[in-house]
């Protein structure tokens, strides 16, 4: 089956501006070419709220079906999460497939789930997406075969119903009981190492950190989400040894579902001694992602945990350079890494450090850095048991 292409449509409202618009349709670009489409045209509409019906205005809706006409699009995809009954109007209207936000974050979940435990989470925040929807979904589901959005129960669950479906959130619910105690056991088998997590927004570069201070192997690719499920390594930096936990990233408006479904993962973050917030420093909207994770951390209970700011991807971080008699404003276009380093943005942690995960660059000073936390940590929790240093 071919690529499918995809129109994507966001909303331009008092709260959300036209660049934040904007910028959410890049990212929703981006995650749309992870799911394995070709978006061919992005849309914006500016309303007070969004039409309960519809979504987007009668206009613009209609000049969404003869675009799509046009382009023989056979997918479009709005930035919101959409109602029942507006997914159910809007396919009504322009007979192609009709995703939302949460349904594709958790389609490209579904296709990279690779061991039981994260298929089990994924497709229990799958169902969970679904119950709600049944009605829409099972006329779509009957004509549909494939493609995005299709994977996971969708396919083999057409002849489902409510109680069917609330049957399975049970076992599913169940079965993640069962792993998480799994999990808690283990974690009380590693002992009393030391233990640090890395968080951060999607595609930050955590596994590429991961694979650089661990040695290991950890899957890392360039595309959202390439890693579902948590990886954990010893390290050992100078003479401590410690425990490194590499965690699925966080995205702007995560679904709920699999916020609750991924519990147990979560858990390391909850659980661990220190965190290391990884940034991607060559990301324009770096900062806004920062305040994602952050508004994260807060969700799952672990915003007061001691934390490190790693801004990665140096070697990728751009600008453009201004001529002597130039006076256009300083923005994060046009500043270089040295003067962004001088701003407040360095200091926004007493514990901030610029490297490259790829290249290694400065990856002394950040070893001493973790040297110097792990450190503290030992003499804390071992104040009679300090020979190692």
């Amino acid at each position: 089956m071919g690529k499918e292409k995809a129109i994507l449509i966001g909303v331009i409202t008092p709260e959300q501006n036209k660049s934040k618009a904007e910028e959410y349709l890049d990212e929703l670009a981006f995650l749309a070419k992870t799911a394995g489409a070709i978006p061919v045209k992005k849309i914006t509409q500016k309303l007070t709220v969004p039409n309960n019906k519809t979504f987007i205005g009668k206009g613009k809706i209609e000049e969404v079906k003869q675009l799509a006409e046009e382009q023989e699009v056979q997918l479009i995809i709005f930035d919101d999460d959409l109602s029942p009954v507006q997914l159910r109007n809007i396919e009504r209207i322009l007979e192609c497939k009709i995703m939302d936000r949460s349904n594709l974050i958790l389609d490209i979940f579904a296709s990279r789930a690779r061991t039981a435990n994260a298929k089990t989470q994924v497709e229990l925040a799958q169902y969970q997406y679904l119950l709600p929807r049944l009605t829409r979904m099972w006329t779509h589901l009957e004509r549909q075969k494939g493609g995005i959005g299709m994977r996971g129960p969708g396919e083999t669950q057409i002849e489902t119903d409510r109680r069917i479906i609330g049957q399975k959130i049970s076992l599913l619910k169940k079965k993640l009981e069962k792993i998480d105690k799994q999990k808690t056991t283990q974690r009380k088998g590693r002992g009393d190492m030391i233990r640090l997590a890395l968080v951060g927004y999607t595609n930050a570069g955590k596994s590429t950190l991961m694979n650089q201070l661990s040695k290991s192997e950890v899957f890392a690719e360039n595309k959202l989400f390439a890693t579902l499920d948590t990886t954990i390594r010893k390290v050992v930096v100078g003479n401590l040894p410690f425990l490194l936990a590499d965690t699925v990233g966080f995205i702007r408006k995560l679904p709920h579902q699999l916020v609750e479904s991924f519990k147990s993962t979560l858990d390391e973050v909850r659980e661990s001694d220190l965190l290391l917030h990884v940034v991607d420093i060559s990301n324009p909207n770096f900062e806004s992602q920062i305040e994602v994770v952050n508004q994260t951390l807060a969700e799952i209970g672990a915003s007061d945990k001691p934390m490190i700011i790693v801004f990665n991807k140096t070697d990728a971080f751009t600008f453009i350079e201004k001529e002597e008699d130039d006076l256009t404003p300083k923005t994060k276009e046009n500043i270089s890494l040295e003067e962004l380093k001088a701003t407040g943005i360095a200091k926004m942690n007493e514990n901030t450090i610029f490297i490259s995960a790829l290249n290694k660059t400065n990856f002394e000073d950040l070893r001493k850095l973790l040297y110097e936390k792990v450190k503290a940590l030992h003499i804390k929790r071992y104040p009679y048991n300090n020979f190692l240093f």
